[in-house]
């Protein structure tokens, strides 16, 4: 290479090294250079100060609406500094699930455990929204929850004993039509506004829910739903019922009429759903014209990524 001092390495070894394209030289005459590639690198190590994260904001494609929500990325980093791919991650207080939202997305066996039905409903609308293009890549078992009809008829007993279970009752029974707890940061009477459904292209249109739980429903209770959505100006009622409802109380929603968005075809303007038909139908139990079905909003959809290498 026309240079003769300045190598630190055996003959033998700088004509290995030539060989291997790692010796470059950038004019005739110049002290050789090894070659580093990029991913043989060590790299600087990561600080404890991480602000090339930004927090979620309210433009951010994957905020939810949920207070606490945390960036997808940053668990991300978290989970691939301290585990591998097939490794189990623990969420104990998952809230809106963003902790194993990144473990699905890295290829991670997951556990999250929440105390209320409002934050497993939204994880599992999370999921299901995130992976709606790959459903095979997504299997889970959700365990404490109604899965069947007696399962919320046991739900709905201990709520009579414990008004903390019957908010649980009324918070997971209006996540499977995709309603909005009416009621979700105020304490207080509801007014009989147990939940809402906002519907319409510009989400003009107001649905009331009200949920009973109880063995006994009357006619008088859709004559109060009916009454509470003309106070409040809302255009449908929905009567989200753990028992069958009785001819009356059919005759009276029906007598409320309908209601029609332009556009769209007309709807009961009081409408009566069985608990049973929402576990068997979800949001689609109900029937609104443009309805968002967004009790929280919807997750993008996932991709397939590049698998990671072992952290060890």
């Amino acid at each position: 290479m026309g240079v003769f001092r300045h190598w630190r390495y055996s003959r033998e070894n700088m004509e290995a090294l030539i060989e291997e394209g790692r010796i470059i030289q950038t004019k005739p005459g110049g002290v050789p250079q090894y070659k580093r590639y990029l991913d043989e690198m060590p790299g600087v190590p990561c600080s404890d100060a991480w602000d090339d994260i930004r927090p979620i904001n309210s433009q951010a494609q994957e905020r939810l609406g949920y207070p606490t929500q945390k960036p997808v990325a940053l668990l991300e980093r978290i989970l691939n500094a301290s585990s591998n791919p097939g490794d189990t991650v623990l969420d104990p207080f998952c809230g809106c699930g963003t902790t194993v939202h990144a473990a699905q997305k890295l290829g991670r066996r997951w556990i999250g455990i929440d105390v209320t039905h409002l934050a497993i409903g939204l994880i599992e609308k999370r999921l299901r929204d995130a992976y709606r293009d790959m459903p095979e890549q997504l299997v889970f078992i959700t365990h404490g929850v109604p899965q069947d009809l007696e399962g919320a008829r046991n739900l709905a007993r201990r709520g009579r004993d414990n008004s903390a279970h019957y908010f649980e009752f009324e918070k997971w029974a209006l996540a499977l039509i995709g309603a909005q707890p009416g009621n979700l940061s105020k304490r207080g009477a509801d007014k009989g506004i147990d939940g809402n459904i906002w519907f319409g292209p510009k989400h003009e249109g107001r649905a009331i829910v009200s949920v009973k739980a109880g063995d006994n429903v009357g006619v008088a209770q859709i004559r109060d739903l009916r009454g509470v959505i003309e106070r409040e100006g809302a255009q449908v009622g929905i009567f989200l019922t753990l028992t069958e409802p009785t001819k009356p109380m059919v005759t009276e929603a029906a007598g409320a009429g309908q209601y029609q968005l332009a556009g769209f075809p007309a709807v009961p303007r009081i409408q009566i759903v069985t608990i049973e038909e929402a576990l068997s139908l979800r949001d689609r139990a109900h029937r609104l014209p443009a309805a968002r079905n967004d009790t929280f909003k919807r997750a993008a959809a996932e991709v397939d990524s590049t698998a990671q290498g072992t952290l060890f």
